[in-house]
């Protein structure tokens, strides 16, 4: 899959999931855009990016931040002129008890950060996607799509579910310009999230039983089925929900 010279934006892409996608696109040629909040994770993951490809270029913006929103898109089009691909990866995970007085704030912090700022950021990077007929991935979850065993991580639920039919919805919107969108919803994966968040670390372990194949996923393997949602391998798919959950939801 050669991404030679196509200029991709990912966001979240200090460390996991987004890290290795970043670096996975770095090794096919592109152009890669990374954005995340911490300056000092942005420039390890460059420096990974140019070892195998081109120099990336760091934005540092928070996403849930309009006006950073609207620098990741410029600064994109100012250096490259162009935009291929768009993969809304940043997200957060914290979990809260709808029962507790001050459950709201942690509901609007993660509904912003989840699921209004791919939607914000996809309308503003859509004008340059029509240009090149390029493609969105967007990174869900299977929170989105079960209520699982984390009765406290219902705004995250919440946000992904959302995440997921904005990008079906979109996906028809965007058909008739030559964009294909489609979403990735992985189950357990080794992150940073975890230490961004209040799960307790323990819950890898209980993950690793709950899933059919015993085990929890690196991010490269999620990066890699990104890169196929975006490749020309992928022509013909738009809409779809890939599931990488090593069996989860069959438990």
């Amino acid at each position: 899959m050669s991404f030679e010279n196509k200029v991709v934006i990912v966001t979240g892409s200090s460390s996991g999931i987004g890290a290795s996608t970043a670096i996975e696109f770095a090794k096919e040629g592109a152009h890669v855009v990374l954005v995340g909040r911490n300056e000092a994770k942005l420039k390890n993951v460059s420096q990974q990016c140019e070892k195998v490809g081109k120099k990336p270029l760091i934005v540092k913006a928070d996403v849930s931040n309009d006006d950073d929103a609207k620098i990741i898109i410029n600064k994109t089009i100012e250096n490259f002129g162009k935009l291929d691909v768009l993969v809304n990866n940043a997200g957060m995970g914290v979990a809260h008890d709808i029962l507790k007085d001050d459950f709201m704030k942690t509901y609007d912090r993660i509904m912003i950060t989840n699921l209004r700022a791919p939607v914000y950021i996809t309308h503003l990077a859509s004008p340059y996607l029509i240009k090149s007929k390029g493609n969105i991935i967007n990174v869900s979850s299977i929170a989105g799509i079960s209520t699982l065993e984390l009765e406290d991580s219902i705004p995250y639920s919440i946000s992904k579910a959302g995440l997921s039919h904005f990008s079906r919805n979109i996906a028809l919107k965007l058909a008739p310009y030559g964009i294909r969108v489609n979403v990735v919803s992985p189950g357990p994966v080794y992150t940073d999230i975890l230490a961004n968040s209040s799960f307790d670390e323990a819950l890898f372990e209980q993950f690793k039983l709950r899933t059919a194949l015993k085990r929890v996923s690196e991010p490269k393997e999620i990066a890699d089925l990104i890169l196929f949602l975006a490749s020309d391998k992928a022509k013909g798919i738009t809409g779809s929900d890939f599931v990488s959950d090593n069996g989860r939801l069959l438990m």
